[in-house]
């Protein structure tokens, strides 16, 4: 027997809908298992995700990694063939991408903000390899995923547990990057870094303090679950197309919009 017409598109629907996937690319504040064997115990907010969310989640976070290192080890391009359309695609970088000093350690991005800002650095073979700004790795990763039907989601960096004056202090500069490169592709964005800070501030630098048991970046299981949550919070007060797949118990995280 033929099924009417309107029956096939509407099952066609649904099977789109429901085969998305969130895929997840960032380092060891996101990756499973932390900070690895360098910080034991700590696991990254990635692994948490899922339990948020009405589709699944596939957490491509690697420790160690950089917007620059992520993009030179072909990373992202495997992302990037992986993806269907519709699927979503957080990007989350920041804590590996600063300056490196007088040796280029194959992470640092050029300074600034500026698309066709580069600089030479020196890596230790004594080679001057051109590097370029952390908005030029994000913004070319998204156009990407864009060009495949893909929905990519930039969110800035987590905080450290690092207070001032009771308090989460200001961000770092690849906040801000993070936002520009969201802005200047059309992406939706997620202050990621002020949502945790909100959650932390709430809960106190004491109890914080727990959630890292080796260093000032890297969370245990429960402080990677509140981060995690921190991010669900910034999905429910924003406006990117991955707000409707949170579940019953994503819309019940804690704290508020900012």
């Amino acid at each position: 027997m033929r099924l009417p017409v309107s029956l096939v598109i509407t099952a066609l629907f649904s099977y789109t809908v429901n085969s998305q996937t969130v895929y997840m690319a960032g380092d060891s504040t996101m990756a499973r298992g932390g900070g690895g064997s360098a910080a034991p115990g700590t696991d990254g907010w990635g692994q948490y995700l899922g339990q948020y969310l009405s589709i699944p989640v596939v957490n491509d976070a690697i420790a160690g990694r950089s917007a620059r290192s992520y993009t030179d080890e072909g990373r992202f391009d495997t992302l990037i063939n992986t993806v269907k359309s519709g699927d979503f695609v957080v990007i989350e970088f920041g804590h590996n991408d600063g300056l490196s000093g007088a040796v280029d350690n194959g992470r640092e991005d050029a300074f600034g903000d500026g698309y066709d800002t580069t600089s030479t650095v020196t890596n230790a073979a004594g080679q001057q390899i051109v590097v370029h700004t952390f908005p030029y790795y994000i913004q070319n990763a998204v156009t990407a995923l864009q060009a495949k039907g893909a929905i990519p989601i930039v969110s800035s960096q987590t905080p450290d547990n690092i207070w001032v004056n009771g308090e989460i202090g200001a961000g770092p500069r690849f906040v801000g990057y993070a936002q520009t490169a969201a802005s200047r592709t059309g992406a939706a964005y997620i202050d990621h870094y002020a949502y945790v800070a909100e959650a932390y501030d709430a809960l106190g630098q004491t109890a914080v303090t727990a959630f890292y048991p080796v260093d000032h970046t890297h969370t245990s299981v429960a402080g990677a679950n509140v981060v995690a949550q921190a991010f669900v919070r910034g999905l429910l007060c924003g406006n990117s197309a991955l707000k409707p797949k949170v579940n019953s118990a994503g819309q019940n995280v804690p704290n508020q919009c900012l």
